[in-house]
Parts: structure tokens; sequence; C-alpha cells
């Protein structure tokens, strides 16, 4: 295994999952969906997520390709599904009233801490690792080598996908720290700001989706003219 190719393809992968997962805009939003979590819930919700995404991850960069193709579903189609979920959670987010009454978070809490599905979805799923890395995922694993095996390009993609759960980990684990810097203003301001970004990211994942859907409809009819 040459260590050179090891290095280049994380070199490679690392930044692509980072800037799609952006797990720095992320730990806002996830702050504000968690409010009404302990510190003790929070750490271990933030594990949960990260060691999903991971999971996610290697799954989409190995298998992706093959269980897509397996089912018959297409990028577009996983895009236009990803983007009307991602959207609609960062709406509900967007739109959440500020003042939350002490009634209605003891109320919250207890559902909150109990459920621990929320940690696969919607928070890894589609909200860390959505429509949008989970194609750029399916990418980069169908991007080997013509050669066959590579163990250095096998292991570099790897890494990176562990790399990139552990930033995960560090910024939702610390999400709430970091809004405490900025205090209740600053952190609602970037929370609302992170949601409508999100928002803005579900839309363009569906009409991306859209579009492709619209081109190899129209493609063959402006073919016949």
């Amino acid at each position: 295994m040459e260590l050179s190719e090891l290095l280049a393809t994380f070199l490679l992968a690392f930044p692509a999952l980072f800037s799609i997962v952006n797990p720095v805009a992320g730990a806002f939003v996830f702050n504000e969906a968690t409010a009404t979590r302990t510190d003790a819930g929070l750490a271990r919700l933030a594990g949960q997520v990260a060691r999903y995404s991971f999971l996610v991850l290697l799954a989409a960069i190995w298998t992706g390709a093959s269980v897509l193709g397996f089912f018959g579903i297409s990028l577009a189609a996983l895009r236009i599904a990803g983007g009307l979920v991602v959207a609609t959670f960062a709406w509900r987010l967007l739109t959440v009233p500020d003042a939350r009454t002490d009634q209605k978070r003891d109320e919250a809490a207890p559902a909150l801490e109990e459920d621990s599905g929320i940690a696969f979805f919607p928070l890894t799923i589609p909200f860390t690792t959505g429509p949008g890395t989970i194609a750029v995922a399916v990418t980069l694993g169908s991007g080997h080598p013509r050669s066959g095996f590579s163990p250095g390009y096998v292991l570099g993609l790897s890494l990176a996908a562990l790399a990139t759960a552990i930033t995960i980990w560090v910024f939702y684990r610390y999400a709430r720290r970091i809004a405490g810097l900025l205090g209740p203003s600053g952190t609602r301001v970037i929370s609302r700001l992170a949601a409508f970004v999100l928002l803005c990211i579900g839309v363009q994942i569906l009409i991306m989706g859209v579009s492709e859907v619209l081109a190899g409809v129209l493609r063959p009819l402006l073919a016949r003219t």
C-alpha cells in the first residue's frame, strides 16, 4: 500500500465531505433542535449522531451505488425526496417560536430524552448526512482506480469518513458551549440563519433532482425536433 495514494485520497475526500456536511453551521441548528435536553443527554445524542453518520458515510461510499441500482433508485429521486425532508425540517426550525414557556419545555424534555430514535432520523438523516452528502460519498466511492482493488484508496476514503464523523461529534458535543459564548441574542440570530441556509440547501437539492428528471424527459423530445 502506497502512503502517497492514501494521503492523496484522504486530502481529496475529507474536504469534500466536510464542506457538504458543514458541522460548524450544523452545530447551531443541532443546539436549537435539542434545546430541551440535559448536558448529559446532549453529549449522548452527539455521540450517537457521530456514530450513525460514520456508518452512513461508509455505507454510501462502499455500497451506495450498488444499493441504489438494486432498488432502481436514481440520484435524482434521492435528491428530490431528501430535499423535501431537509426543507421541511429546516422550515420547522425556522418558524419555531423564540419564547418557550417552562411548561412546554418540561413537557417536551421527557419525550426527547426517551426518544433516542431522533438520533438517526432526522438528526443524522437527512439533517447531518443528507442526500447531498450521500451523493458526494457515492461519487467518491465509485471513483476507485480502474486498476482494481487499491488498499490505499480504500483506507484513505474510510479515514476521511472517520475524520468527518469526529468533527461532527466535536461541534455537536460542544454546540451548547459555543452558543453560550455567543449569548442568547447571537445564538438566536445564527440559529435562524443556519436554519435558513439549511432550508435553501434543501430547496437547492430539490431543484437539482427535479432538473435531472426534466432533463431526462425533455432531452429525447428535443432530439426529435
